[in-house]
């Protein structure tokens, strides 16, 4: 009955897009939509679960089965949740592995960098093994893992916290000697760990905010020093015959991610081992490209705060629309492939998407991840950005092409009033789908409609400080 109702309305001429009553004849021409102009590729979008937080999703600390299901179906499922397509993990560098820590593969100093290392694999990682293996049969593919730090014998600190540098890069002088192939060789050991537990990691990083000393896991690179590692890891890797690429160097900031994609990329060598260069937004927000022509990622930002908040628009900065905001800034003006939030699930006051208890069962949900998955359900890695412009500035609009052909336009209102207003299109639409996201509805499909012969206007009503998802075919 619904689908003939809908093929009844053939021209698009009453609202069939719109989310709310108001008639198209009322909608002002809002801007264009060009499908066919293609833009960047785009990779998915993915959360992070390193530092122990796999553990406690697990059931670790008594989180019963069926809220450790609901969880997992919440960030990976495409129906029910968000559909992230890509988990970011951690590669330990402590000696312990209790919770913030991640446990390293090799404990001991050998005696040097020349000596045989003795590593240590218990098939569990800190439950991160059991987690991407539980995104994996959700479809999940892309597998990120970075290294916060060496460990402490192989740096210039002694210790794996506090910053210090790798031994051997530029302007070190260790008593130890040169650890660079060394650690090249541990990172290489940690992915056939994994390996051998059926589980291919296909990117890896050497250093997170490598220009930021953290009281926990952290290692200092200069973008000169990074460019040499990648002299020495690139090659590692490559003889490895894994078929991990190489990603650098998630910096804290978008604009200071900028002098070490520019260092990587002005050397010949180093260049040839980079497939992808990621930052950080603390710092400095996505606002322009990184100075490269190879796919960028965004891999870490949480809005700073000491609250757990679960609305959509409270002025706080901690809320959903501040997470679609950055998603769209993202994506629209840096250009990056991917988008991968910090994190996916956590403990007491965290930005996480997902409040888990410290110990027992429950869990509580915030705006932060239908903010999320209003983008990550849709758009789908191998999907291209292709252009989109509004006209009016209040509205945020992106739009993607997926490989099956579907295509994805997102409407982020930020402003106070309602907008009734329409796109045109370069490609007839057959089919319509519009989702709504504000603090009453949490992705909330809104209109399934059928078109008879296709159009190429697209009616839409925007609720204020709202978020419109159109799924197109």
């Amino acid at each position: 009955m619904k689908l003939k109702k809908a093929v009844a309305c053939a021209a698009v001429t009453c609202a069939v897009l719109s989310v709310a009553a108001t008639p198209a004849s009322a909608a002002e021409p809002g801007g264009t939509i060009s499908f066919r102009q293609r833009l960047q590729p785009i990779d998915g979008l993915g959360l992070a679960a390193a530092f122990q937080r796999a553990t406690i999703l697990r059931g670790d600390r008594g989180l019963s089965p069926e809220s450790t299901q609901a969880v997992l179906d919440l960030l990976f499922d495409r129906e029910k949740g968000a559909g992230a397509s890509i988990v970011r993990t951690g590669i330990g560098s402590s000696t312990d592995e209790i919770y913030d820590h991640m446990k390293t593969i090799a404990p001991a100093d050998p005696g040097g960098p020349d000596a045989t290392p003795t590593y240590e694999w218990d098939g569990d990682d800190g439950a991160q093994v059991w987690f991407i293996k539980e995104a994996q049969k959700y479809g999940v593919k892309r597998v990120f893992a970075d290294a916060w730090s060496a460990p402490g014998y192989m740096k210039t600190n002694g210790v794996d916290i506090q910053g210090g540098e790798l031994c051997g890069v530029p302007g070190t002088a260790c008593a130890s000697g040169d650890w660079r192939q060394a650690y090249a060789d541990y990172l290489v050991q940690y992915l056939r760990f994994y390996r051998q537990e059926g589980i291919k990691i296909t990117d890896i990083g050497f250093t997170n905010e490598p220009d930021w000393t953290a009281s926990y896991a952290s290692m200092r690179f200069t973008p000169e020093q990074a460019t040499d590692f990648v002299k020495v890891l690139g090659p590692t890797l490559r003889r490895s015959g894994l078929g991990t690429e190489l990603v650098c160097c998630d910096s804290f900031g978008w604009h200071h991610q900028a002098p070490y994609t520019a260092s990587i990329e002005a050397d010949p060598v180093a260049r040839r081992y980079v497939s992808t260069h990621t930052g950080h937004m603390y710092a400095s927000r996505p606002d322009t490209p990184l100075p490269t022509d190879k796919p960028t990622w965004m891999t870490e930002w949480n809005p700073t705060g000491n609250t757990w908040n679960e609305a959509w628009d409270d002025g706080s900065g901690w809320a959903g629309i501040t997470i679609a905001e950055s998603i769209h800034q993202s994506f629209a003006e840096a250009q990056a492939s991917a988008y991968v939030y910090w994190v996916g699930m956590s403990l007491g006051a965290t930005r996480a998407f997902i409040q888990l208890p410290n110990s027992g069962d429950g869990y509580r949900v915030s705006k932060r991840l239908w903010a999320f998955a209003a983008y990550s359900r849709f758009i789908r890695p191998g999907a291209v950005r292709t252009e989109a412009q509004a006209v009016d500035p209040s509205v945020k609009v992106t739009a993607f092409r997926n490989r099956d052909g579907s295509m994805v336009v997102e409407l982020l209102n930020t402003g106070a009033a309602s907008v009734a207003t329409a796109f045109r299109t370069d490609t007839k639409v057959q089919r319509a789908k519009t989702y709504l996201t504000d603090e009453a509805h949490s992705l909330e499909q809104t209109s399934n409609v059928y078109t008879r012969g296709g159009t190429r206007t697209l009616p839409v009503d925007l609720p204020p400080r709202s978020l419109t998802t159109l799924v197109l075919r």
